[in-house]
């Protein structure tokens, strides 16, 4: 079982930064795929970013188009924790940011995929 828990949400202005960080549980952090997704109100959940293996010996990162370029996601395995460094934010970024875990290493996109989820950090930007 792990378990997620994100922090570093909060209220900033268009054009402000906000880092996101998720710290895991769990002995085998270092073997998942760790995204991170954001529900808007009346939206559906939608994939931000993922950090995941490649070929069993390297990290890549993978972003929504809406984000890339302004977001970077990163991991500490030392500290089983994994970061969203949010740059440029605009108001259509608000909403509520999840951070979750794939048993599977080259974890992509898709939510339902995913097998660990934290409870979630309200991020707002405003106009």
């Amino acid at each position: 079982q792990v378990q997620l828990v994100e922090s570093g949400g909060g209220l900033v202005q268009a054009g402000g930064s906000l880092r996101l960080s998720c710290a895991a549980s769990g002995r085998t952090f270092r073997s998942y795929a760790m995204g991170w997704f954001r529900q808007a109100p009346g939206k559906e959940r939608e994939f931000v970013a993922v950090t995941s293996w490649s070929f069993g010996t390297t990290y890549y990162a993978d972003y929504a188009d809406s984000v890339k370029g302004r977001f970077t996601i990163s991991r500490d395995d030392a500290k089983n924790s994994v970061y969203l460094q949010m740059n440029a934010l605009k108001p259509e970024d608000t909403a509520v940011y999840y951070c979750a875990a794939n048993r599977q290493p080259n974890g992509g996109r898709v939510d339902r995929e995913y097998d660990y989820w934290g409870q979630g950090t309200q991020v707002t930007v405003s106009s």
